[in-house]
């Protein structure tokens, strides 16, 4: 399954960048949340353990997922800096055996909608560089853009209609159409194609707004944007699990803005 690969990759890249840093790196604030990197990897590590369980045993990890308590012991590892790189490491590279050996098509429980191995496999990529980014951001380190990002470019298509059930919202129609210029070059199209509801840009751009990362009106993000269900989608658009996230402020998103430094 070359979602597990592309998984792989994307928390090889991420581990890289992590060995660079200093010990005092690990406390730096990220433009998220003011999250430190150290709390941004607890995080991830967090949900890798939750989704091995979920892999594992479909009734504990539901028990998990309706009791905040146990969530939080499973999800909340207290450990920090290099020991916490190898903790999240060892079971990132785990969720990644486990995932490229299992059923593309076997549904597996998680804090939205069930989903397919496939997908869930996706998911978890996605979270994985939507978060590496804020890491990036916060060491203003440039970030080389790969066709992996196909696969977070689908789940941001497919989760238009998550995006407003998700808020109790009537979806709007027609479903805008996609056009996507790849970091190789390629064009990636979805949907129906369209002149009166579409987004059409640079893929890296249209990621960084469905996984939140960006704001669509932020100075760096050029996407086309036509139509008002387009329009509507992008104000925001989620494409991971949880309860309804706003996007960020525009320009928000930055260290400098921040006064992170």
């Amino acid at each position: 399954m070359q979602q597990a690969v592309d998984l792989y990759e994307e928390g090889e890249e991420l581990k890289k960048v992590l060995e660079t840093i200093s010990p005092e790196d690990w406390n730096r604030k990220t433009p998220f949340k003011k999250w430190t990197i150290n709390n941004v990897i607890q995080h991830l590590h967090g949900a890798d353990k939750a989704a091995m369980l979920s892999l594992a045993d479909r009734a504990e990890f539901l028990t998990i997922k309706y009791n905040l308590k146990a969530q939080r012991i499973v999800m909340s590892p207290k450990i920090y800096g290099l020991e916490l790189l190898e903790s999240w490491w060892r079971c990132f590279n785990e969720i990644c055996e486990q995932l490229r050996g299992s059923d593309p098509k076997h549904r597996l429980p998680w804090f939205g909608p069930d989903m397919g191995v496939m997908m869930f496999t996706t998911a978890r990529q996605m979270e994985t560089w939507a978060h590496g980014q804020d890491i990036y951001d916060c060491l203003h380190r440039t970030r080389i853009s790969t066709d992996r990002l196909k696969n977070i470019a689908v789940i941001g298509v497919k989760t238009f209609g998550w995006t407003f059930i998700n808020r109790k919202m009537e979806p709007p129609s027609p479903v805008p159409y996609v056009k996507l210029d790849a970091p190789s070059g390629d064009v990636w199209e979805f949907g129906e194609p369209s002149k009166e509801d579409y987004i059409s840009g640079a893929a890296v751009e249209f990621c960084h707004v469905v996984t939140q990362g960006r704001n669509i009106r932020d100075k760096d993000i050029h996407l086309k944007v036509v139509g008002e269900s387009a329009q509507q989608w992008m104000d925001i658009a989620q494409c991971f699990a949880g309860p309804p996230e706003t996007p960020p402020e525009p320009g928000s998103r930055t260290t400098r803005l921040n006064g992170l430094d």
